[in-house]
C-alpha cells in the first residue's frame, strides 16, 4: 500500500511514569496496522535527550521487552533470526532537528502526524504539546490548555465547579505556604476530617499519593508529595466505588460504557496499579442503567470543561451510601496497553484496540485540518 501515514511515536519521557509509558509504546508498536502506517519511534530518556529509532514499515519480527541497564538507559532486545529492533540510539539531542525539518529517515519525507505516549510530567501536562504546535505538526490527543488543565488537579477541579460538576471536599497548598506556615496549613485541611487523601497536584498514575488517618500522617503524607510537585491537593475522603470511563472524540465527542475499579489495596495506589496485578476491571459496571448514564453525561461535560480533544478517561466516585456521583478526574492521556481501562472499555462498547489507533490518528488529522482555517496573523 502506497502512501502510508507516517507516525512519530514519542515514549519515555521526564517523569515518574517513565516505565509506564514504555509499556504503553511497546503494545502500540505490536498493535499497529502496517498497512496503513509506518512508524518512527522517539525515545525521550528519563533526563530529557531524544533518541529515534528505524523507519519501521511493516510489523518487526519480535519485540523484545526494554531493558534497563543502570544508568537508566533503555536499550532495544533482540528480535529473532529477523535482527534487532533498535528502537534507541540513531540520533540523540535532535529534538529540533526532528520536529522542524521532519523525518530523520533518507527518504526525505516529513512525519505526517505525532502519537505521543508519555505520561506525567513534560508529557501529557502540554509542554509538548506546544512543541508541536510551533513545529506546526499535528498530533494526537488534548491540546496545550486541556493537557495542562488535566494533569493540574487543582485547575482541573476549578473548571469542574465552574462547569457544576459535583466533587469531593478539598485543600491545596504550595511548597511556600508549608514552609511558611505549617500549622495554618494544617489547620485548613483537617477541615477536611480524617482519613484524607494527599497527591501531588501534577502527577498521574497515583505516584506519591498517600492516605493520612491522623495529623502525623498526614505531614509525612504532604513531604511525600512535595518530592513530587511543588502544589499538592488534600481531599475528603468518600467510602465509595470507584467508576470510570472513557471518552473519544473531539468537539461531538462520545463515551463508552462504564467500568469499575476493585482495588486489591486499601485505595488504588500505584502498587495496586502496576505491580501486583490483582485488581479487577468490572466492564461493564455493575450498576443501574441511570448510574451509567449520568456517568457519561458527566464524563463529556468535564471533557468539554477542559475544552478535551482525541480522548480522556474520566474517573468516579460512586459514594455507597446513596449512590452518589462525584467527579474525581480526568486523564487525557491514560494508560494505552490493550489491557488498560480505556480501551478495554471501548472494547466492551464494540471498538477493538486497533480500531481506536485509526481513530485517534484520524481525529488528530481533523484537528490539525480544522485549526488552519484561524487567522494568526501570519501574513503570507
Amino acid at each position: 500500500m502506497g502512501n502510508k501515514i507516517r507516525v512519530g511515536l514519542v515514549y519515555g519521557g521526564r517523569s515518574g511514569e517513565h516505565q509506564v509509558s514504555l509499556q504503553t509504546a511497546l503494545a502500540v508498536l505490536k498493535a499497529f496496522d502496517y498497512d496503513k502506517y509506518e512508524l518512527i519511534p522517539f525515545y525521550i530518556t528519563p533526563k530529557g535527550q531524544w533518541r529515534s529509532g528505524p523507519l519501521l514499515s511493516a510489523p518487526p519480527s519480535a519485540v523484545a521487552e526494554l531493558q534497563f541497564t543502570p544508568a537508566g538507559e533503555a536499550s532495544a532486545g533482540s528480535g529473532d533470526a529477523g535482527g534487532t529492533l533498535a528502537l534507541l540510539p540513531v540520533l540523540q539531542g535532535m529534538s529540533e532537528k526532528v520536529l522542524t525539518e521532519g523525518s530523520p529517515v533518507s527518504d526525505g519525507k516529513a512525519i505526517d502526524v505525532m502519537l505521543p505516549l508519555l505520561h506525567g510530567t513534560f508529557g501529557e501536562d502540554g509542554t509538548i504539546q506546544g512543541l508541536f504546535e510551533m513545529a506546526g505538526l499535528p498530533y494526537v490527543g488534548a491540546g496545550v490548555l486541556a493537557s495542562s488543565v488535566g494533569m493540574d488537579k487543582v485547575a482541573m477541579k476549578t473548571m469542574f465547579a465552574q462547569a457544576g460538576l459535583p466533587q469531593v471536599g478539598y485543600r491545596h497548598l504550595i511548597r511556600f505556604q508549608w514552609n511558611k506556615d505549617r500549622e495554618a496549613v494544617l489547620a485548613n485541611i483537617e477541615e477536611l476530617g480524617y482519613p484524607c487523601f494527599v497527591k501531588p497536584a501534577n502527577l498521574g498514575s497515583s505516584v506519591g499519593v498517600s492516605k493520612a488517618r491522623n495529623r502525623e500522617e498526614l505531614v509525612a503524607a504532604i513531604e511525600e508529595a512535595l518530592r513530587f510537585d511543588r502544589k499538592v491537593i488534600v481531599e475528603e475522603f468518600v467510602d465509595a466505588r470507584e467508576i470510570e470511563v472513557s471518552v473519544l472524540g473531539n468537539d461531538d465527542p462520545r463515551a463508552s460504557v462504564p467500568g469499575e475499579i476493585v482495588s486489591s489495596n486499601e485505595f488504588y495506589d500505584y502498587k495496586a496499579k502496576y505491580i501486583d496485578g490483582k485488581s479487577i476491571m468490572v466492564i461493564p459496571a455493575e450498576i443501574p442503567q441511570e448510574t451509567a448514564d449520568a456517568v457519561r453525561d458527566m464524563a463529556l461535560r468535564a471533557f468539554r470543561s477542559i475544552d478535551g480533544s482525541g480522548l480522556c478517561r474520566a474517573d468516579f466516585f460512586l459514594r455507597r451510601s446513596d449512590g452518589k456521583l462525584f467527579i474525581n478526574e480526568v486523564n487525557t492521556l491514560p494508560g494505552f496497553t490493550p489491557y488498560s481501562m480505556y480501551p478495554q472499555m471501548w472494547k466492551e462498547s464494540g471498538v477493538s484496540y486497533r480500531e481506536l489507533l485509526d481513530t485517534l490518528i484520524q481525529l488528530a488529522l481533523e484537528r490539525f485540518e480544522e485549526r488552519q482555517s484561524i487567522d494568526y496573523g501570519g501574513g503570507e
